[in-house]
């Protein structure tokens, strides 16, 4: 079989030793590298990996939102815990490997944004290119003939382009037009916003704050630095900036599903009913609800979680009380059977620490256990795991208030101890083995989680987002198109009129387009050719 190519072919000839590839060298690389980096292929591909980054956010309680959360997952997984913390996951949006992401889309997308908008101001300040020769090679082509005059033909054409909103430009014997502008600006609106949303949230992390505070029936929350249970201020955040208020918390409602036999239990609403006082101004009552925070001050207070607040005095053997609080318990399961921790470091005979168990409606299982079957308040019980000895509550070391390290105590009650757990219900009280007092289960409250949040740059995402769905929606609907209309002078003195279109992109309705201009411009009435 014969070669298809000429035997003088670069392919059929022996490489010649001279010519090699040029080395790129250390610019030559960097330059490289900058390109791939601010290619639209690398800016969407870090979009879509910003987005795979942030589900571990989702999935995973934050400790800069729901640090409760982040203690139960370390108590239910103690063995898992200690990886993903390492991993930074209980961080995500502070993570290296998160801001990694951030910054690199951050610069690949002014990377792109730069020469795109002067390449487009460019396109915006020139002229419509001259008009192919060969019209027939081009979508939709058509022919109409006419007897009108050339110049009215094209005068004609250009006022009818012109309402169509095309740009026009005239030649001696055609008129180019262009328009779908608007679809490169709306690429560029889309994003420069995105690069503006990266810009503000980064700005309002830097100023903003958020707090969490879990608040009891009853007591109040002061938007002071040392009243929250957690705080987490941005880079630039000043103390003073805390504007002053209080919120009191009445009552807490929650309402259960009682109908629906397939779902008896489950939350149907939440309230949180709240009183807040602010200088200078009246007490104020207000709701807070899932979803519905409360707008105070510079700050959103939004409601996180709730649970039970069982109210515990502890009496020395003479009935003096030592040690009385509302002590959150946090949740276990859906139907509230919840653990809490009781230190009583001073008063007695030995600090007392107890591991309490929570069961809002009690129930036993074949088992023996004990669980909750509702989550509601119909069959309250409170078992208690007592242990003597040092709680390691002066040694200088921080301790969790929900956190009781049995090593090293004493049990006296529970398990591994001669007497069974203590067990009360609401009003009663029991005696502490050992003769070392009473305690006493007096109410059971509720609490509710709260999160303060101030984000400056909330008003300017907003905005921003506005303009990414507008860029988008006009990055994708508006076609960027160029049609001519071109007089061709015939022999026996009348006129033949081509009309030709060419998308930048795809445009399915671009014949359409052009056979309804030809319409317009030359009627039926018109010869046709």
């Amino acid at each position: 079989m014969s070669s298809s190519r000429p035997s003088d072919h670069i392919d059929s000839k022996a490489p010649d030793p001279s010519i090699v590839q040029p080395k790129l060298g250390p610019i030559g690389y960097a330059r490289y590298f900058w390109r791939q980096l601010t290619s639209m292929r690398t800016a969407l591909f870090l979009l879509l990996l910003l987005a795979f980054a942030s589900i571990p956010g989702s999935l995973v309680a934050q400790r800069s939102s729901d640090p409760n959360g982040v203690i139960a997952f370390k108590a239910a997984n103690p063995d898992t815990f200690p990886i993903l913390d390492k991993l930074q996951v209980f961080d995500t949006y502070t993570s290296v490997w998160f801001s990694s992401i951030y910054l690199l889309l951050f610069i690949s997308l002014i990377g792109c944004i730069i020469p795109r908008t002067k390449h487009h101001l460019a396109a915006l300040r020139a002229r419509p290119p001259k008009t192919p020769a060969r019209l027939d090679r081009l979508a939709g082509f058509t022919e109409r003939g006419s007897d009108v005059a050339a110049a009215d033909l094209l005068a004609r054409g250009r006022a009818l382009l012109r309402r169509q909103g095309y740009r026009t430009e005239v030649f001696a014997d055609s008129v180019s037009a262009e328009r779908g502008y608007l679809r490169e600006t709306g690429n560029l609106v889309f994003h420069a916003a995105l690069v503006g949303v990266l810009v503000t949230v980064g700005i309002g992390g830097g100023f903003g704050y958020s707090g969490q505070r879990v608040v009891v029936e009853g007591q109040k929350f002061v938007n002071v630095l040392g009243d929250y249970d957690s705080f987490n201020p941005g880079r630039f955040f000043n103390a003073d900036d805390l504007d002053a208020y209080r919120i009191e918390l009445d009552e807490f409602d929650a309402v259960y599903e009682l109908e629906n036999q397939n779902a008896i239990g489950q939350a149907v609403d939440y309230s949180a009913h709240v009183t807040t006082t602010t200088p200078g101004e009246d007490d104020k009552t207000a709701e807070i609800k899932v979803n519905e925070p409360l707008s105070i001050g510079n700050t959103d207070v939004f409601l996180l979680g709730n649970g039970y607040a069982p109210t515990l005095t502890v009496r020395d053997p003479e009935g003096k009380v030592v040690w009385t609080d509302s002590v959150p318990f946090l949740p276990q399961d859906a139907n509230l059977t919840s653990l809490g921790v009781i230190k009583v470091p001073d008063g007695l005979d030995e600090q007392v620490g107890m591991i309490a168990f929570f069961y809002p409606t009690t129930a036993e299982l074949s088992s023996g256990a004990l669980t909750s079957r509702f989550p509601g308040l119909l069959n309250p019980l409170l078992t208690l795991r007592v242990y003597t000895g040092d709680l390691g509550l002066d040694d200088g070391v921080g301790r969790s208030v929900y956190e009781l390290d049995p090593a090293g105590l004493t049990p006296i009650a529970g398990q591994d101890a001669e007497v069974p757990a203590l067990e009360l219900t609401p009003g009663e009280t029991v005696d502490i083995p050992g003769g070392l007092g009473t305690i006493e289960l007096s109410e059971v409250k509720r609490f509710a989680s709260f999160d303060v949040h101030h984000d400056p740059s909330q008003v300017w995402v907003l905005v921003f987002a506005i303009l990414i769905f507008g860029g988008l929606l006009t990055g994708l609907f508006i076609p960027r198109r160029r049609v001519w209309i071109k007089v061709v002078e015939n022999a026996d003195g009348t006129r033949t009129v081509q009309y030709a279109g060419l998308a930048r992109g795809d445009d399915p309705r671009l014949d359409e387009a052009v056979a309804s201009l030809a319409e317009s411009h030359v009627p039926d009435a018109g010869i046709k050719v």
